[in-house]
């Protein structure tokens, strides 16, 4: 009842009007209609209306103001709305149906310009939408190795937003969202990040240094050959006592990676799952 209730709320609260309908109106009133239309929408999502009332809105009902004309939502637009309000089903749908092209810049709506292809996963690990992010990263298989791995490593665009000029990994890293980091390195994203990896770890609250230590543990596991961090010449005692002996010495070039690292990095060449089922006295200790 409440979802239908929501239904009829929102179809009497919008003013619903065709395209052809638009090319009556003046700019001015043409925009807020736009507008109106697509907080409207925006709402809908927010309230996990189903998938199909959400398509019908989204094909026929809402409009996006565009370089002076309106248009309709295009389904990488109606995705970032899935990504902000966590709805699995809508995401499933757009993703299922349109598949990559599900994953198309969308216009930034500051400047208008074509945003980074990197604004959906961005978003999925900001909002720490695992489920989503596991959606995206199954449908980036319907791609060639190389676009995919362009995909994965591609920066934010407009220099306004939060996240411009970061990739996917480096927000995780920031973020310490280990579990999106792992997802996007088996993927094969590339792992960077190290020096924010280390500064958050050594900035960190005690309530999420575990969070960050994984982070840290995941980068390295990934990375083949780390080059020795500044950082840890300028203090050597402090993040020894951070990083332990082991991997200290590692990182300063000073002795091998330590057996486990050795190790785990054969087993995650097959996966994730030979991992995550070994015992805890195998696994890195950010991961019990």
């Amino acid at each position: 009842m409440q979802t239908e209730g929501g239904v009829l709320l929102l179809r009497a609260a919008m003013p619903w009007r065709l395209s052809s309908q638009l090319d009556v109106l003046s700019p001015s009133s043409c925009q807020r209609h736009c507008e109106r239309t697509a907080f409207a929408f925006y709402c809908a999502v927010r309230e996990r209306l189903p998938v199909w009332l959400l398509e019908d809105m989204r094909t026929m009902e809402v409009f996006c103001w565009d370089d002076g004309h309106p248009r309709a939502f295009l389904p990488s637009e109606a995705l970032l709305y899935t990504l902000v309000h966590d709805h699995q089903d809508y995401a499933r749908h757009l993703l299922s149906r349109y598949s990559v092209s599900a994953l198309g810049a969308p216009r930034c709506s500051f400047c208008c310009r074509v945003g980074s292809s990197a604004q959906h996963l961005n978003m999925a690990v900001r909002y720490n939408r695992l489920v989503i992010l596991d959606m995206i990263l199954e449908t980036l298989k319907d791609c060639s190795a190389d676009e995919r791995l362009q995909y994965l490593d591609s920066c934010g665009g407009c220099t306004h937003v939060a996240d411009a000029g970061k990739t996917a990994v480096q927000l995780a890293v920031e973020l310490s969202q280990d579990n999106c980091l792992l997802l996007l390195l088996a993927q094969g994203a590339r792992p960077e990040g190290l020096d924010v990896a280390l500064q958050r770890l050594d900035s960190c609250d005690a309530s999420e240094r575990q969070q960050a230590h994984r982070c840290l543990d995941l980068l390295l596991l990934f990375l083949s050959n780390p080059s020795p961090p500044r950082c840890l010449q300028d203090e050597p005692q402090r993040w020894q006592s951070l990083l332990g002996n082991e991997v200290f010495t590692w990182l300063c070039g000073l002795a091998p990676p330590p057996l486990l690292f050795q190790a785990l990095r054969c087993l995650v060449q097959s996966g994730l799952d030979p991992i995550s089922s070994l015992p805890n006295f195998l696994q890195l200790h950010s991961w019990q």
